[in-house]
């Protein structure tokens, strides 16, 4: 996922359309649903969710194709990985009472739902036993990621009420050094990950290549393991810590998504 694979055209693939109309639809409820009507959201997230993850499992895992392999791209990449932000922010809410994102998380994954059936992916060949799980680490940190930068911006949100002292109403009742050890937990857990990631495509690659895919990721991670050690030996928190945290997962979205992107949208053919 992370290192350079080669890549077959994609054919056969019929977009699910009245299943990614029921998860929109399903996440258009749960962000206009009242603040007063938690049960209505919560269902209506929990159906967005439950189709979300069928037409995942539909696109990501090849079904239609001719070809045989996983369905790969930056719409369905960038899909699971908006899944797993919602995933991690239901289990953790559940937890920690977190302030009202449920709006931005539900227009969020609507998006998401929608530009993964505009732009499928393409088939991947399967060239190691070891690729799947490759996979599989490479989008876990991502989400990992992904769920840190949302825990940053309510973080960086609450700073700012506080230095207006208009107070931190944004949170309320919520403990923002334990939600600020939450958010560097949960970086810590994705920079493991994504280690491993690395690892094991750099163990199982048959061609290196210093490519951008390759340069982003190795530079992403670069900044992650700076960020913990400056949190670390020199106590780095609030904005210094949060803007190394941005850059890492931007470098990480560069890395994978952004060059898909540029390929499939902007260059109209299969990457690389």
């Amino acid at each position: 996922m992370i290192l350079s694979t080669g890549g077959l055209p994609d054919t056969g693939f019929v977009v699910p359309w009245p299943l990614v109309a029921l998860a929109m639809l399903a996440y258009a409820v749960a962000a206009l649903a009242p603040t007063g009507r938690p049960r209505v959201a919560g269902m209506a997230l929990g159906l967005a969710g439950a189709a979300h993850l069928l037409l995942l499992v539909l696109d990501i895992g090849g079904f239609g194709s001719s070809e045989t392999g996983a369905r790969l791209g930056f719409g369905p990449v960038l899909s699971l990985t908006v899944y797993l932000v919602l995933l991690v922010h239901g289990l953790e809410s559940r937890l920690l009472p977190l302030p009202p994102v449920r709006r931005t998380l539900a227009t969020v994954g609507a998006l998401a739902v929608l530009l993964a059936a505009v732009f499928p992916g393409e088939v991947r060949p399967v060239s190691s036993p070891w690729a799947p799980l490759h996979f599989v680490l490479g989008i876990a940190s991502y989400g990992l990621f992904g769920a840190a930068v949302l825990h940053a911006l309510m973080l960086d949100a609450a700073e700012r009420r506080l230095r207006q002292r208009r107070g931190s109403s944004l949170m309320p009742g919520v403990p923002l050094l334990q939600l600020e050890r939450l958010t560097f937990r949960i970086v810590q857990l994705g920079f493991v990950v994504l280690s491993a990631a690395l690892l094991l495509g750099v163990a199982t690659t048959e061609r290196w290549r210093w490519e951008h895919k390759t340069v982003f990721s190795l530079l992403g991670w670069l900044v992650f393991a700076l960020l913990l050690l400056g949190r670390w030996r020199r106590g780095w928190r609030g904005r210094q810590a949060t803007v190394w945290l941005y850059a890492g997962a931007l470098l990480l979205l560069l890395a994978y998504v952004g060059s898909r992107f540029v390929f499939e949208v902007m260059l109209g053919r299969p990457a690389p």
